[in-house]
């Protein structure tokens, strides 16, 4: 892979050059969309752009990463890891397999062995496990 920088430019333009679309060139398409914090994902075959506030949550199930919002379930190709290095701010890992949107918290309650049951601002519940608790709380200045 060849990577060209040039400057003298009135904006910035990135073209990638490929033989065809892979899954590493879409990851390369999400981290440069990341920057604008919005993040290209799909559903019915259709690609989407999703803005970071308007999602609530990620959740890695079986290899696959959604993207969950108001009204609908988006998948992207990114890993967990990738997004958290993407949407660094506002968002928190939970659980080795979610990460959450902390301005679409509404509340949160202690639960069982040290975890914690939050409240999304669509009423869905999700469970903080005990491991990323700790951090969850110094975030919110608890």
């Amino acid at each position: 892979m060849k990577v060209k920088i040039k400057e003298g430019f009135d904006s910035v333009e990135v073209i990638i050059n490929c033989p065809e679309i892979t899954n590493e060139i879409r990851k390369m398409e999400l981290l440069l969309h990341g920057y604008k914090q919005r993040l290209p994902c799909s559903k019915d075959n259709v690609t989407h752009m999703v803005d970071k506030n308007d999602i609530y949550y990620f959740e890695s199930v079986d290899k696959r990463c959604f993207i969950y919002t108001t009204d609908n379930v988006y998948e992207t190709p990114l890993k967990l890891y990738e997004i958290e290095e993407i949407l660094n701010v506002g968002f928190l890992r939970s659980a080795k397999s979610q990460i959450v949107n902390i301005a679409k918290i509404k509340s949160l309650c202690p639960d069982f062995g040290g975890r914690i049951e939050i409240i999304m601002d669509n009423n869905e519940k999700l469970i903080v496990s005990r491991q990323y608790a700790k951090l969850l709380k110094e975030r919110l200045g608890l």
